[in-house]
């Protein structure tokens, strides 16, 4: 098979983990082509985007000791796994480019005093930058051709929205599909960074976080490849977090469209478009762990087996989130009045994660990430109150609970089944929202229900028993 794997950044943060996993894409390789996607190395992209803050503030040295810890936990990486006297020359010399090239970014940034949104993007991408020299390099001490490659050379062109970029997939198909056709056909194995990609003036853009994942279905996409597996941490998609629900199962196959849902409430942290290039192709996905080789994940696509089509698959949960209640009256009414309300909040870059609204218009309530309240009230107050608003209240500690299933579509009884469950446990249900695919229903509670109305819609449901 032609298969494309992707590594987070959990995945390949030591040398046991390292060793593992090329272990496991040099016996893989014997019989298939393999393309590697790699997210940085656990916390590198977080240390880069604190330097990019600490820049912006002038903080010199505390900008050099971040560099200093990453150079140096990429050498140390690299000289565990590295040790043929053949390779370690031009390993060493290939890292001290790719840190050289960061160092010279970042001094040049101290100088100038500031990050834009296209600077910004450039310095992120070194975390995946260094992590794929280091895998490249590892899979050549197991005798394997491999080629690093940027998302830039690997011909990943996209659009110039810094931070959230998107790939412009007639032009990415034809370069992507030209540059790891022709390695793979010479039997070497292309590792490419993720994650980012590069506009048509050849900046370097970033997909947002979970962006890794995206590039490997983009190049899935580019080359037909049969199977796309995203390795991680995790052992697949789950009937439910397996912290708030101990008997939690791993579903072994699941809809893309139910794939896309639970990402969109948080499983497993799937960038939401991930799925995109995947679709018209119908190229199955597994999210396995990188870890237990013999558990082979949830298959994700586009139809699964008569079998999987349950009523409810999985209770999500999403945490840390504010609720906002808008009322006013008659004036609330008017023609408009929801498109200003989202327009004020998108002024301010504040997301409205869900949105639900009386049949009497007189009052809307609005669910965001908790960062976001303080934000989100005071520009509504400076803009609208008074005006078309009327009051604003705030509850800061929510919580999204969502059912989600491909079978629940048509099926009579799902909501007062979520609900009886929510008054067994006297849980106030706050806020209620359905779209018209009815693959989820989702509901508002206190965060401090959270855990107990998961559980229950869990036994409810009987998702212990799944598969």
């Amino acid at each position: 098979m032609k298969l494309v794997l992707k590594y987070g950044g959990t995945s390949i943060s030591s040398i046991k983990d390292i060793k593992n996993i090329c272990e496991n894409i040099d016996s893989l390789a014997k019989n298939n082509s393999i393309v590697v996607v790699c997210s940085a190395l656990n916390g590198v992209t977080d240390e880069l985007l604190e330097m990019s803050k600490l820049i912006q503030r002038g903080n010199k040295k505390q900008v050099d000791h971040i560099l200093f810890g990453i150079k140096r936990k990429h050498k140390q990486l690299g000289d565990g796994l590295v040790t043929s006297s053949k390779l370690k020359e031009s390993f060493s010399k290939t890292l001290n480019q790719v840190t050289m090239e960061l160092e010279e970014l970042v001094h040049g940034l101290i100088l100038l005093g500031e990050v834009t949104s296209r600077s910004l993007d450039y310095l992120i991408s070194f975390g995946e930058r260094l992590s794929i020299v280091i895998i490249s390099y590892t899979l050549q001490e197991y005798k394997r051709k491999s080629s690093i490659l940027t998302g830039k050379e690997a011909g990943i062109m996209t659009d110039s929205n810094f931070g959230e970029s998107r790939p412009l997939m007639d032009t990415t198909r034809i370069r992507v599909s030209k540059n790891i056709n022709r390695l793979l056909s010479q039997k070497i194995i292309p590792v490419v960074g993720g994650f980012a990609g590069a506009d048509q003036h050849g900046n370097i853009t970033t997909f947002g976080r979970g962006g890794s994942d995206y590039t490997a279905t983009i190049i899935a996409s580019s080359i037909n490849a049969d199977e796309v597996w995203l390795m991680s941490d995790v052992d697949g998609l789950m009937t439910a977090d397996p912290k708030l629900v101990k008997n939690s199962k791993l579903l072994n196959e699941v809809s893309y469209t139910e794939a896309i849902e639970m990402a969109q409430f948080g499983a497993k942290q799937i960038h939401p478009r991930t799925f995109e290039p995947l679709l018209a192709k119908k190229i199955p996905m597994r999210i396995r762990s990188s870890f237990k080789n013999n558990n082979k994940g949830t298959l994700v696509t586009a139809s699964p087996s008569a079998k999987t089509k349950k009523t409810v698959k999985c209770v999500a949960a999403i945490r840390k989130i504010g609720l906002i209640d808008l009322s006013g009256g008659i004036l609330f009414a008017a023609p408009g009045s929801a498109a200003k309300i989202f327009t004020t909040l998108a002024e301010k870059n504040v997301n409205v994660m869900m949105v639900s609204s009386n049949p009497s218009e007189s009052s809307i309530s609005i669910i965001v990430k908790k960062t976001d309240i303080d934000v989100a009230v005071n520009c509504l107050e400076m803009n609208l109150l008074g005006k078309m608003v009327k009051e604003i209240e705030t509850t800061p500690d929510v919580s999204i609970i969502a059912v989600i299933g491909s079978g629940m579509k048509g099926s009579v009884g799902i909501a007062s089944k979520v609900f009886g469950a929510a008054a067994k446990k006297q849980v106030n249900v706050m806020m209620i929202a359905q779209g018209s695919s009815e693959l989820n229903l989702a509901f508002v509670v206190k965060d401090s229900d959270c855990k107990s109305i998961v559980q229950s819609l869990h036994d409810e449901f009987q998702l212990s028993k799944i598969n």
